[in-house]
């Protein structure tokens, strides 16, 4: 068995994840622009917020059923034309959102849009993770996607605001935001180097099986059930928390949207800290005493008076703590569990059923539980998230090689191998 001889930390490594860093937070902001756009959008297709929802749902599911078969679609394209090819689509398709007029279009230009992103998103951790030192595994899995929520979530509405003053149009503000994607894309296909061509096995055969293998191996299937418990906590406050401050607690739309804002920085920061530290201390640990740091803040946040600082701060450590979760559940736990043949086909996995289930199904349900016991119950659910994912991270198995005792802790790139066996 011959093995690729692993790349020396220097610039490409660092080049490589910036690019791939801010592709991701490209991805967060066509993925969130359109709500803080959605009310002239509204005016203009005759729309309400029933539709708005839809339109979240349809994005969530496309991308969780996308990222599902990943694993085949890498070994048919490879790593490289899978990375640049869904980034260039995703965006068009955000470019042609300004060409949209009626439901029906807009409804089927989100559901190719989660495609893409499905796409995008499980072939950037496992590029990431390629071309990473393992020292710097966690960290470099951080920075990778700490842009998504800064850029989706807290620097994307403000963008809006002022292309939407400057240029007056909503549909100038689609077409102007699909540019920086295809410059990105381009360095990436110059820059990316990958390590191994891709193979011509057999789909439909090595799909199931390697399914079947993934979901058995390491913490594969503990991760899933993870990414529901996290997505569960943080996409129901993302999607019912604006209404809970105005509603409920009475403030203003300005004190709500500062609020709001917090869930972008948090989970910023919170990326760019935790991984890392989970290098340097053991995933298990760390994970552990994040979700009951995270079940804490939801407590606190369940009986706090409508201050708007004490609520910013609750939700930005609250943000810092589950998009860490996010990223160290979808990132070295997955690829630390399983083979490198096996890597794509588990980090699809994960992605794709926490996608579905934690970004589409947990708000639905959220939805009903609002309109049944109220917009305080929402809470709850998600307290309930976070206390759930405490109990079953205590099942984890250490994936950091320096803290199971392997003594092997080879980067993917030195993994990697030019034929399976």
């Amino acid at each position: 068995m011959k093995y690729l001889v692993a790349r020396p930390w220097g610039g490409y490594e660092r080049r490589m994840i910036t690019l791939l860093s801010l592709s991701f937070g490209l991805v967060g902001l066509d993925r969130f622009i359109i709500m803080p756009l959605f009310p002239v959008i509204m005016r203009d297709l005759a729309l309400d917020y029933q539709d708005l929802s839809m339109l979240s749902a349809i994005l969530a599911f496309a991308w969780g059923g996308s990222a599902l078969f990943m694993g085949a679609a890498i070994r048919v394209l490879g790593t490289k034309k899978l990375l640049v090819l869904s980034i260039t689509l995703l965006s068009l398709l955000a470019g042609a959102s300004a060409l949209i007029t009626s439901l029906v279009g807009l409804v089927l230009l989100r559901a190719l849009m989660g495609v893409c992103e499905g796409a995008f998103t499980p072939v950037s951790i496992i590029v990431t993770d390629e071309v990473s030192q393992p020292c710097r595994r966690g960290l470099n899995l951080g920075i990778q996607q700490a842009l998504f929520p800064i850029i989706g979530l807290c620097l994307g509405p403000l963008l809006a605001g002022v292309l939407l003053e400057v240029f007056g149009s909503w549909r100038a503000v689609f077409a102007i935001i699909s540019l920086p994607g295809l410059l990105v894309a381009w360095y990436l296909y110059k820059t990316y180097q990958p390590t191994r061509a891709p193979s011509t096995a057999s789909i439909a055969h090595t799909s199931r099986s390697q399914w079947r293998t993934a979901l058995s191996s390491g913490n594969v299937r503990l991760n899933i059930a993870l990414m529901l418990c996290i997505l569960t906590c943080q996409f129901v406050l993302c999607a019912l928390l604006p209404s809970y401050l105005t509603d409920i607690l009475h403030l203003s739309n300005f004190s709500m949207a500062m609020i709001i804002s917090a869930i972008g920085l948090g989970g910023f920061f919170g990326q760019l800290v935790i991984p890392g530290l989970s290098d340097q201390l053991g995933r298990k640990p760390v994970v552990s005493i994040c979700f009951m740091i995270s079940a804490l803040l939801v407590g606190l946040l369940i009986i706090s008076p409508p201050l708007p600082w004490l609520l910013f701060l609750q939700l930005f450590f609250l943000s810092f703590i589950n998009f860490s979760l996010i990223c160290i559940t979808v990132g070295p736990l997955t690829s630390e569990s399983v083979p490198p043949s096996l890597l794509a086909t588990a980090t699809g996995l994960v992605v794709g059923c926490g996608e579905i289930l934690g970004g589409g199904v947990a708000p639905v349900v959220a939805g009903y539980i609002a309109m049944t016991w109220g917009l305080t119950a929402i809470l709850f659910l998600a307290l309930a998230g976070s206390l759930t994912g405490g109990l079953l991270s205590l099942w984890l198995k250490e994936a950091n090689p320096l803290f199971n005792g392997l003594k092997d802790y080879a980067p993917l790139s030195a993994r990697l191998t030019l034929e399976d066996k």
